[in-house]
């Protein structure tokens, strides 16, 4: 143990050298930085895919299906699947406010198809629907 001069008795000083410790840390502090690796400043983005046809926007107010007498369905006049028919009413149905639903069946066109499209609508819980073009079936 260390001395001072002034100590008669030999009794330990009470004071700490901390020049050693302060060199050590300094080492410790000089390792962590130089093992740490670089931070890279990239932000990782998932960007969409390109499609060759971008899909109908489903407008705020009002979306039209109309249900051809072919077979086929038409979303605000593009062709859809049910599976597209699915997703664009229930994008939908997530605006605010709801927008209204028309619904155009031709007089030709198959009922087991109006029945599927209508099943469809229920299953993505549409509130606001109506039926337009109904002046056509006067004839039959």
């Amino acid at each position: 143990m260390q001395t001072t001069g002034s100590n008669n008795e030999g009794e330990p000083v009470m004071e700490i050298n901390t020049t050693p410790l302060i060199d050590v840390m300094l080492v410790l502090l000089i390792m962590i930085i130089t093992t740490i690796p670089p931070q890279s400043h990239a932000v990782k983005l998932d960007l969409p895919q390109n499609s060759n046809t971008p899909p109908p926007p489903v407008d705020p107010v009002k979306n039209k299906i109309v249900i051809l007498a072919n077979g086929s369905i038409l979303w605000n006049g593009t062709p859809v699947d049910q599976q597209q028919l699915r997703q664009y009413l229930d994008a939908s149905q997530q605006l605010t406010p709801l927008p209204e639903l028309h619904l155009q069946p031709e007089p030709n066109a198959p009922y087991g198809l109006v029945d599927e499209v209508l099943a469809v609508t229920k299953f993505a819980k549409v509130e606001k629907m109506g039926f337009v073009g109904n002046e056509q079936y006067g004839n039959f």
